[in-house]
């Protein structure tokens, strides 16, 4: 493969560029699902291509092909030049990069069990194995279990003289099941939202989650829903939020918003623009003392974790919310250089023929001091919600509304009684103005995202998110 990197490369510098890399990226994914006991997907997906990134008076052009021949090579080069010099005569911003970028090196995820390396008939045990668990729940109409396996291998190099090499692999799955009945419509999900939870791993992940093992305790939540007592409607009460909802709601109030293209308005016309605007970095108090956040490339089993970036910057750790004070961005080579900083390794593209742009790494709530018992004996009256089942916040990422799949009243420092369709609104800083607690790390999880749209064309990046439960204060819940 670096033969035909650095021929793209040469080919660059041959038309006088002032930057360019190119990244050659080959997929592998297979895809498997069980609904109501019977195979529905067994998909195996494949490919291979090429992306030339050059930088000409300023400006970017891109262009990509499936054909690493090296006549399609130079043909795609030269396009990725004429596209930048079309650019530049639009006029506008010049791009300037900051400090070179020479990393060398190879990554791999560490794994221990290659999913890559067992039948399809071996997989698909567990997802038969976790429906008919599921199965044996009366009431039940719609059982679905599923499970993904990715491994892509990169290559990357510049004209700075970085070259990369990284193979990354990526376990999900799990399990989801609906009840129908006394006009209602209830679902519950293991080990995360929407039946699918997904890390950097292999199929040691699969094992721990156990599907089979907790498929007929979902069911039977599913169900049990039903019957359930509404969400109390228009109530201001005290919160507590299951980790799996936490990490969707880093997702959507902070990790969104401190994406330096929105903040910069590059990503207006499609997902919005940001609150999170310059002159607060340092200075805007994002949330109570007890908040930390940070975004990170490092931590195992994240979506978000890898050796380099799109544009060879190395993997990395920086703080975000640091004791409820805003410190951070999500950056890239180009928009770092425009605060007077470096790139912290954010740029991502979602395949051989996209170009990168600023997506989430592994955006995390740390976590607290508390055991999650002590957390609910020490609330007096609330309500426990977790897994997400529905999500709304605006193109500022500022006013938000939440309902998970399930909940719980907390009376008198204990778990009563079950309630459905809970909900939760507010206002991002305010919400996390409220947190007074988060669970420590014996409840601390990596989550997975890999649904997270953003780009014209569209890509879909995935993203981690660590998280823990934590309290909130004077939320308001049960929204109509």
């Amino acid at each position: 493969m670096k033969d035909q990197l650095d021929r793209a490369l040469n080919s660059a510098e041959l038309q006088h560029v002032q930057y360019a890399d190119a990244r050659i990226v080959q997929n592998l994914t297979e895809t498997l699902v069980v609904k109501d006991g019977n195979v529905e997907t067994l998909n195996v997906s494949e490919s291979i291509g090429i992306g030339v990134r050059t930088l000409v008076d300023g400006c970017w052009g891109f262009a990509s092909s499936f054909d690493l021949s090296p006549g399609e090579i130079d043909r795609v080069t030269t396009l990725a030049v004429d596209i930048a010099k079309s650019s530049s005569l639009a006029g506008g911003n010049k791009v300037e990069l900051g400090p070179p970028v020479t990393s060398q090196g190879s990554y791999q995820t560490p794994i221990e069990i290659d999913p890559f390396q067992l039948t399809q008939n071996e997989k698909l045990a567990v997802l038969l194995a976790a429906d008919a668990e599921m199965a044996r729940v009366a009431g039940v109409r719609t059982r679905r279990s599923n499970l993904t396996f990715i491994k892509e291998a990169k290559w990357f190099a510049s004209t700075e003289g970085a070259f990369t090499q990284q193979t990354i692999y990526e376990s999900g799955g799990g399990v989801q099941a609906f009840a129908v009945g006394e006009g209602e419509v209830q679902s519950r999900s293991y080990p995360s939202s929407f039946g699918r939870q997904q890390v950097t791993a292999g199929w040691e992940a699969v094992m721990d989650w156990d599907l089979p093992g907790n498929a007929e305790h979902i069911a039977s939540q599913a169900k049990q829903l039903l019957t359930a007592d509404p969400c109390p409607s228009g109530l201001t009460t005290t919160l507590i939020l299951g980790g799996d909802q936490i990490a969707l709601q880093v997702h959507e109030s902070c990790g969104h918003p401190i994406e330096l293209d929105r903040v910069f308005g590059s990503e207006a016309a499609y997902a919005g623009t940001s609150f999170l605007t310059t002159e607060k970095l340092d200075t805007f108090r994002y949330g109570s003392e007890v908040v930390n956040i940070t975004a990170e490339s490092v931590r195992p089993h994240g979506l978000g974790t890898f050796g380099w970036d799109d544009e060879g910057v190395p993997a990395q750790s920086t703080p975000i919310v640091k004791e409820g004070l805003f410190v951070g961005y999500l950056m890239s080579r180009e928009t770092a250089s425009q605060l007077g900083k470096v790139s912290n390794g954010c740029m991502r593209a979602s395949g051989w023929n996209r170009t990168p742009l600023i997506r989430m790494t592994n955006v995390s709530l740390e976590p607290g001091t508390w055991n999650l018992e002590d957390l609910i004996a020490d609330t007096d009256q609330g309500i426990f919600m977790e897994t997400n089942r529905s999500w709304s916040i605006d193109d500022k990422r500022y006013n938000f509304q939440f309902g998970t799949e399930i909940g719980y009243e907390i009376k008198n420092g204990k778990l009563g009684r079950m309630l459905r369709n809970p909900t939760y609104t507010g206002i991002t800083p305010q919400f996390w103005n409220s947190c007074d607690a988060v669970a420590n790390a014996k409840y601390w999880k990596m989550y997975g995202t890999p649904n997270c749209g953003k780009g014209q064309p569209g890509q879909i990046a995935h993203t981690g998110h660590g998280a823990a439960p934590a309290r909130f204060r004077n939320v308001r819940v049960g929204v109509l």
